[in-house]
């Protein structure tokens, strides 16, 4: 049921959509599609208005609802398999800029969350906000013992504002599910939920931080890198501090080579730490636009803004990197297998028919050269195959997506020449060499030894209940029992194979508990340890298969 205020809001909407020439958008629906006779009896249809382009006009009129109707812009313009090209294009120019609430109240908030007075943690506080947007706005400010800092403090009200404006995202996403040609295709209510719990998550400014102190830790010491410095003592869920930087904004190409940056750098530098966060530390930065990206003198990057990031589960990322590396050899059957493989189709999709579409998506794209090629696009036309195969596309992978296409971007812009391809190729290859090789194995039966270690007490007593099972079994196929009913001998090999592998079982639980001793390294005791557990394994299995 649509309260007071939503109507009210509602038909704010509709009039902002009617005043940018869009009531094609609520005429084109079932519910008042019989009415559409009733737009030429409208004033402003008898005179020819010069309007901009359908997705001009969209976007205009997401800046005149209002920052929380921008935001869902942003976001909706990284759904490229959902958008027409256009129409995401120009979503994406949308701008996070509303103007600043008062400084006074921002210090308000600010004691309020701290519970002492910003001069007794701040030497100097501004008033005036070095960046406001719809979420929160900052100001800069300097600690006792010198340092520089950032404080940025949520918008008063916010909470409110962006319920009430999700609740009427809702009702309109219901609406155009029901009424809509293409709302069952495009989901809208699917999309709405998914904005929500996006901007949620941005409400929570000790999220972000934590997000910041991760990725820092991630790359401390870098010289491609830099993330600065969030001082917890001072951060709650709607105040942050964080260091402050300086930097030229990346974007500031001219000013950037009057510094002797080097663009070629500086393009394959954003490439290798996107590659580096997805695989090797699978955390990375979703919200990587130029707005939140800085260059020192020395060329390193200084990133800001860590309000959303990505992850992808261990099979996401080898299934992932599979995906691109077979792309770059034409395997296009290789592409459907590993689509249903991962589970991101339905695993009833005919590999043949998902093959002949992907090549007919691909190979067009293959035919201009390597260094004109789009990685974002590329992932951007797969997805919106797969879509047409009831693929779902999953929200870690339209961040990746979404992330791709702004460094992509980003690095074209610095330098054109720059081949994401060629750049990636090797650094996934290498991924993949250490994920499947003999480095891989060790890593992951590194990780693993702790949750052996935490069972193997136990392996002694298994392996002597399976003997003493294995005891009862003999007994009962006696020649003397051999009359009793579905009872088969069991074999010299299969005995000494059940007798082998309780035995092994048993040495490596003693070692594990024990310790090598002083007569075997402790690599080699490792070693000895998953040697024994494979080979007590293998055997069990083994005798299982000959009784």
């Amino acid at each position: 049921m649509i309260g007071p205020r939503q109507a009210l809001r509602l038909f704010r909407i509709n009039w902002v959509l009617l005043h940018h020439g869009l009531d094609e958008v609520i005429l084109a629906t079932h519910l008042f599609r019989p009415l559409r006779w009733v737009k030429y009896l409208l004033p402003w249809h008898w005179v020819r208005r010069d309007l901009p382009a359908y997705p001009v006009r969209v976007r205009l009129v997401l800046e005149d609802l209002g920052p929380i109707f921008v935001k869902f812009g942003q976001i909706l313009s990284t759904r490229r398999d959902l958008l027409p090209d256009d129409l995401a294009v120009e979503l994406a120019k949308l701008q996070d800029r509303v103007p600043p609430f008062d400084g006074a109240e921002a210090r308000a908030l600010i004691e309020k969350a701290w519970g002492c007075s910003v001069d007794d943690v701040l030497d100097h506080f501004d008033p005036i906000p070095l960046a406001s947007a719809s979420i929160a706005q900052v100001h800069t400010g300097r600690l006792k013992d010198g340092t520089e800092v950032v404080v940025k403090v949520l918008r008063p009200g916010i909470e409110r504002t962006i319920g009430q404006d999700l609740g009427l995202m809702y009702t309109v996403a219901h609406l155009a599910e029901r009424y809509w040609k293409d709302g069952k295709r495009l989901r809208p209510i699917a999309v709405v939920r998914e904005y929500e719990k996006t901007i949620y998550d941005e409400l929570d400014l000790q999220r972000e931080a934590a997000n910041a102190s991760q990725i820092r830790r991630n790359w401390i010491n870098s010289e491609m890198l830099y993330i600065p410095e969030v001082f917890w003592d001072w951060t709650r869920s709607n105040v942050m501090v964080m260091e402050r930087i300086y930097g030229t904004p990346v974007s500031d190409v001219g000013k950037l080579k009057a510094q002797g940056v080097s663009m070629k750098q500086l393009g394959e530098r954003g490439v290798e730490i996107f590659f580096t966060q997805v695989f090797r530390d699978n955390f990375f930065h979703a919200d990587m636009h130029p707005g939140n990206i800085f260059v020192e003198p020395s060329g390193r990057y200084i990133s800001i803004d860590f309000g959303i990031v990505g992850t992808l589960t261990t099979e996401d990322q080898r299934y992932l990197a599979e995906n691109l590396l077979a792309f770059f050899e034409r395997d296009y059957r290789r592409v459907a297998e590993l689509h249903v493989e991962s589970g991101w189709v339905p695993p009833g999709t005919r590999v043949d028919e998902f093959e002949s579409a992907i090549r007919t998506v691909s190979e067009p794209i293959f035919e201009k050269p390597l260094a004109e090629i789009s990685f974002g696009h590329f992932l951007v036309r797969l997805f919106q195959t797969a879509r047409r195969f009831d693929m779902e596309i999953q929200p870690q992978l339209v961040l990746l997506e979404k992330t791709l296409l702004n460094i992509e971007g980003l690095g074209r812009q610095l330098y054109p020449e720059l081949d994401l391809w060629t750049t990636a190729k090797p650094y996934m290859e290498r991924w993949m060499r250490d994920q499947v090789g003999l480095k891989g194995l060790f890593d992951r039966t590194k990780r693993n030894i702790y949750s052996v270690a935490d069972q193997a007490p136990e392996l002694p007593l298994i392996a002597y209940r399976m003997l003493m099972a294995y005891d009862k079994r003999l007994r009962t196929t006696d020649p003397a029992h051999a009359s009793t009913p579905g009872a088969r001998p069991v074999s010299a090999s299969t005995s000494i194979k059940i007798v082998g592998g309780a035995t092994v079982l048993v040495c490596g639980t003693l070692v594990l508990l024990l310790g090598p001793g002083h007569w075997l390294p402790e690599s080699a005791g490792v070693t000895l340890v998953a040697g024994s557990y494979l080979s007590g394994i293998w055997l069990f299995v083994s005798a299982a298969r000959q009784s």
